[in-house]
């Protein structure tokens, strides 16, 4: 029963956001103890507070970009866009630096810190200082966790087998190449 239940969720899942989830049931035909682990990740996921959409869903979706090529990413636009994401926000976090021009000034921070942490440069330390001072300790968190778990499917995806798939990523109609101009972005 909880099964079916469980199957019943990744196929409603699947068809709201348009996206594969192959890899859960596989995981869950293969150790339903692996698949409930996995799932208590997602409340880390869930954590948002004193972030507004727009900058919240571009530091994940740059973190995301990062280790993916297009299905992760593009499920993050999706859910970033449904939750009131600004496209153009979306559309900066996923091309890469040189595509921030014309985000607001929540949005350019959130970025820079992304870029930065991922990256490990020192421009870390003062962004991260700005997040506080215009969020707060939460609003850190918030994104401390968006960056962190936007790159735990994609690495999981990748060492179970099913990380393989490249696409280019919609946002709000726009195709938009990933992978090397993020990626470079979070690591100049």
């Amino acid at each position: 029963m909880l099964a079916w239940i469980i199957h019943r969720r990744l196929r409603a899942f699947e068809r709201r956001f348009d996206y594969d989830l192959t890899y859960a049931r596989d995981l869950l035909a293969t150790d339903r103890r692996a698949f409930f682990a996995l799932a208590k990740m997602q409340s880390m996921d869930r954590y948002r507070h004193d972030v507004p959409p727009g900058p919240y869903w571009a530091a994940r979706a740059c973190a995301t970009a990062a280790e993916d090529c297009g299905p992760c990413t593009q499920l993050c636009v999706t859910m970033g866009l449904a939750d009131g994401a600004n496209p153009t926000a979306l559309v900066a976090a996923v091309s890469g630096p040189a595509a921030a021009a014309g985000v607001d000034d929540d949005t350019e921070l959130a970025l820079r810190f992304t870029r930065a942490v991922l990256a490990r440069t020192a421009e870390a330390d003062p962004a991260r200082e700005e997040v506080v001072a215009r969020f707060g300790r939460r609003g850190l968190t918030s994104l401390a966790f968006a960056i962190t778990s936007a790159r735990l499917y994609p690495t999981l995806k990748a060492a179970l087998g099913y990380g393989h798939a490249c696409q280019r990523v919609v946002v709000d109609g726009r195709a938009i190449g990933v992978g090397a101009a993020a990626a470079a972005g979070a690591r100049a």
